[in-house]
């Protein structure tokens, strides 16, 4: 065992939403972290620069997005190799993650990041698995499915089951999923996340390659050293993390506009007053709301109605 305490590596969640860069050492993770934010994180152009977390704030559309640059993951960091376990692990608590790659290596990081996170239990880009799965005290293992499937038999649950020592539980399929995708269900400690892929260095390659790099799935490329396409790194991230921009208003003002309450996307009336005070939601008579979300402005709403996007609410307590 380790002997004292090793440099503190969590850093503090703030803000309102949190984006993790992850990447192989000098792929421009710090470049990015110094234009994007005010804070400095030492870049230089040999590898491993940055050995502990360093976060800075991103402020975009009225949101403070916290940024983390990680230390660079080598190959084997989910075996503990590097900074790696630490790395991973602040990543799994972030909203969403920036891999960043050198677009100069083509698409070998990329695969190797993947592996990295897949075997470590991070699963991007991917929808949680729609199996139905509860252990229980008794009567066997009951399996079904609402459709054929073609990738895994009851056979082969059965299995899986029987080598994580469970002989009694209910099993229901409803998707045509892998025996992977349903052992992550079992496990159950599986994180999935929104990831965008980030070729930095384009300024460095060929016009087609960028091309090529540009319509890959979730891919943006950009250039640090020239400033390129950063803006539409941010608009994409934004539509990553589901965030959106909500307006308070006092009876008989004007909206205050200043200061927006963020909120995730499919947030509700109820997650609103829950922002504002903690005991609004039990003197809620109803909310008067302008803008996307209603059919005329302004609509009575309850406590279920959804809001979009640069709303305005007024709530009116009992």
């Amino acid at each position: 065992a380790a002997s004292g305490k090793g440099e503190g590596f969590d850093v503090m969640k703030s803000g309102d939403a949190r984006v993790a860069l992850i990447g192989f050492p000098s792929v421009g993770k710090s470049t990015f972290l110094s234009l994007m934010t005010s804070t400095a994180s030492e870049a230089a152009s040999y590898e491993f620069t940055t050995l502990t977390c360093i976060p800075g704030v991103i402020e975009y559309k009225g949101a403070n997005i916290q940024l983390l640059d990680l230390p660079g993951i080598i190959e084997g960091a989910s075996q503990g190799k590097g900074r790696g376990r630490q790395v991973i692990a602040v990543a799994r608590t972030a909203d969403v993650v920036i891999m960043m790659l050198d677009a100069t290596k083509g698409d070998v990081q990329r695969r190797l990041l993947e592996k990295e996170l897949e075997s470590v239990g991070i699963r991007l880009n991917k929808p949680k698995p729609n199996i139905y799965f509860k252990p229980k005290k008794g009567g066997g293992i009951s399996f079904n499915s609402t459709l054929p499937l073609t990738q895994c038999s009851e056979k082969l649950v059965q299995l899986i089951l029987h080598e994580y020592k469970i002989f009694n539980a209910e099993i229901l399929f409803r998707e045509d999923s892998s025996a992977d995708e349903f052992i992550d269900v079992i496990v159950g400690n599986r994180v999935h996340m929104p990831c965008l892929y980030v070729y930095n260095k384009i300024d460095q390659i060929s016009l087609e390659e960028v091309d090529r790099l540009a319509r890959e799935p979730h891919s943006v490329v950009i250039s640090c050293e020239m400033k390129l396409n950063l803006d539409y790194l941010m608009e994409m991230l934004w539509e990553y993390l589901a965030l959106i921009c909500i307006y308070t208003k006092k009876r008989g003002e004007r909206p205050d506009f200043s200061g927006a309450i963020i909120m995730r996307r499919a947030a509700s009336v109820e997650h609103v007053c829950h922002r504002i005070h903690r005991t609004l939601a039990s003197h809620f008579k109803y909310a008067l709301v302008w803008g996307t979300s209603t059919k005329y402005s302004p609509q009575r709403v309850g406590l279920t109605h959804v809001m979009e996007h640069e709303d305005v609410i007024q709530i009116v307590k009992k």
